[in-house]
């Protein structure tokens, strides 16, 4: 990797934040985010992950921006144990293959000197790892569902780059199991009606949570993947809990770039087993680390996890510029998720870091609850 000075803040997807602007949204939870805000990094005060006895076959994933990026990463290297996903603002499996570079132009945007392949030079790639064994069979995305957003006025990941997954999804699954939703006044952002100081909805700046009217992307991805759904009920604040990320993070722990803490809902009737998980994978500069609960809070998530039994985890990237384990170096001042290589090369596998920690976390919530 290069030196500090040589890489573009771009590299996670940041531009200049917009003047301050408030929309409307339904609640704010300042005790939490305040409380989370000093937890957050303190792997004492949370508990270990619980064995749930969750469905394993029936897990999805979701994200914005770089969590876009590792939705689509996870749900292709575990395609086997993963039933759909939800994307914002990302593009097809391993867009970067590896290179800075590659992130940075036909990733976000693409140009004639950098231009996006098509969608079959992504399923070659995919191919060519099922093949290695390293990530799972490519029938394995058969009977899928994919839920797509794209924003008219997003300028860091563009149309193009959305439309590029759009076509190699369904170029693997059943065109009616692949929905593509685009909003001309969206930015950079995760849409949500839940956040009562959201940025106005053609904002892309932090903390990437924009108010667009009543459209609701969490609820509508949810839907789309585990529908029809019961409608949503707000959560009683103590309902997200923290969670020890430490025992997932492999031998060199500091080297997976992720938090210490992670975070989990888990409604009531799931104590005892039978409930499905979602995983929701942040955008750079949503961390807990960077704005407390809010993402974890306003996201959208919530509502409809707690009246649909749906087990919600919330993994953790941290913040990190320099060298780890002592010889390990990562640049992730943003807290972004590896999609471009920054732990290591096998980031978008079975066994790259952050997957692995993720997989190992959800194999941990289907262990059969323990016996009263």
């Amino acid at each position: 990797m290069p030196p500090p000075s040589a890489v573009p803040a771009a590299l996670t997807g940041a531009i200049p934040p917009p003047a301050p602007d408030a929309a409307g949204g339904r609640r704010w939870r300042p005790i939490v985010t305040m409380m989370a805000c000093l937890l957050v990094g303190v792997a004492d005060a949370a508990d270990p992950l619980p064995a749930l006895g969750t469905v394993r076959d029936e897990t999805t994933v979701s994200g914005v921006s770089s969590g876009g990026y590792m939705a689509v990463q996870y749900h292709v290297a575990h395609s086997t144990s993963v039933a759909g996903v939800g994307v914002l603002a990302a593009g097809p499996y391993d867009c970067a293959e590896g290179s800075i570079w590659r992130a940075l132009t036909r990733c976000m945007a693409p140009r004639f000197w950098s231009p996006m392949p098509d969608a079959a030079r992504f399923r070659q790639r995919i191919e060519e790892k099922a093949r290695a064994g390293l990530i799972d069979r490519i029938d394995g995305l058969d009977g899928d569902r994919a839920w797509v957003f794209s924003g008219g006025r997003d300028k860091t990941v563009e149309r193009p780059v959305v439309e590029t997954l759009v076509a190699l999804y369904q170029g693997l699954m059943r065109a009616q199991d692949v929905r593509l939703v685009t909003l001309a006044a969206a930015g950079h952002a995760m849409i949500t009606v839940e956040d009562p100081e959201a940025n106005p909805c053609g904002a892309s700046g932090p903390p990437f949570l924009n108010r667009c009217g009543d459209l609701d992307a969490a609820g509508e991805l949810l839907n789309f993947l585990h529908g029809p759904l019961a409608p949503p009920r707000e959560p009683p604040a103590s309902a997200v809990r923290s969670f020890d990320q430490r025992p997932y993070l492999g031998a060199n722990p500091e080297s997976a770039g992720m938090a210490e803490v992670g975070y989990l809902l888990v409604p009531p009737e799931c104590s005892e087993g039978g409930c499905r998980v979602h995983v929701v994978f942040h955008g750079c500069r949503q961390t807990t680390a960077q704005i407390g609960s809010r993402f974890v809070d306003n996201a959208g998530y919530l509502e409809w996890a707690w009246t649909n039994r749906l087990v919600v985890l919330f993994p953790q990237v941290r913040p990190a510029s320099g060298f780890t384990d002592g010889f390990h170096w990562i640049f992730n001042p943003r807290g972004c998720w590896d999609w471009w290589g920054y732990t290591d090369g096998r980031y978008a596998e079975r066994a790259g870091p952050q997957v692995a920690a993720v997989h190992a976390m959800v194999q941990r919530l289907a262990e059969p609850p323990p016996t009263r």
